[in-house]
């Protein structure tokens, strides 16, 4: 796809909403029912406050997929002009912006990855400015990991929501394919959302938000349902 570039190599500044705080707030102690959701509705307000936007950090381990997830979401290529950097090796430095491109007032943002030599877990809290942004999703891959809850428990205890979403699962099921000649795949995929789920909850999450993913097949699993209660 071509155009212009969107992408950004600056952290947002804090507090970049500029709805009230009572709104603010309303959206934010919604334990039960997720962030972006209901910010979903305001897109109308959003639409009218050309400097306003909702900034997503898009966070986890180097290798879960991360930039490919925000291409998926952008109905883009890694080939496209415009697209998030992605390969075998660790590609993203620094965090990273890109607009959406049927909502250019939502901003995903391309974070290294938590783990890696250049940052490991302690350093990586301390300087990925977490208060920066506005929703978070965190992928995941293989299996749920000590970084996953480091990351679950920070967010929670900054205040904020987030998505925990499990990447590469076509990928899992080709696995145990190639291991058990006959497998369930619904149980299958039951066992791995509910390792996920409960994983969080002994990280001190009551009540997650856990989607099942492919990037390369967006029509399996949770792609589209996370999708439509992003961006929708």
């Amino acid at each position: 796809m071509g155009g212009a570039s969107s992408s950004d190599q600056m952290a947002p500044s804090p507090n970049t909403f500029s709805f009230t705080r009572e709104e603010l707030n309303k959206l934010k102690s919604d334990g039960e029912t997720s962030w972006v959701v209901k910010v979903t509705p305001l897109h109308t307000k959003l639409d009218d406050l050309d400097s306003t936007e909702l900034n997503i950090a898009v966070t986890g381990e180097t290798g879960s997929g991360k930039s490919t997830f925000i291409n998926a979401m952008r109905s883009l290529q890694s080939d496209d002009e415009g697209a998030a950097e992605t390969g075998n090796i660790e590609t993203t430095m620094e965090p990273t912006g890109y607009k959406d491109l049927k909502m250019p007032n939502v901003r995903f943002w391309d974070l290294p990855g938590i783990g890696t030599t250049k940052f490991p877990a302690d350093k990586y809290l301390r300087e990925m400015n977490f208060n920066s942004y506005d929703f978070f999703i965190i992928i995941s891959h293989c299996r749920f990991k000590e970084n996953d809850a480091k990351l679950a428990k920070e967010i929670t205890r900054l205040g904020k929501k987030f998505y925990f979403v499990r990447s590469k699962i076509d990928n899992d099921l080709k696995s145990m394919g190639n291991h058990c000649r006959i497998f369930n795949e619904k149980e299958e995929l039951a066992k791995i959302r509910n390792d996920c789920i409960k994983n969080l909850q002994l990280a001190g999450i009551p009540s997650p938000n856990v989607f099942l993913i492919s990037n390369f097949d967006q029509n399996l699993y949770d792609f589209k349902l996370l999708q439509s209660n992003i961006i929708t």
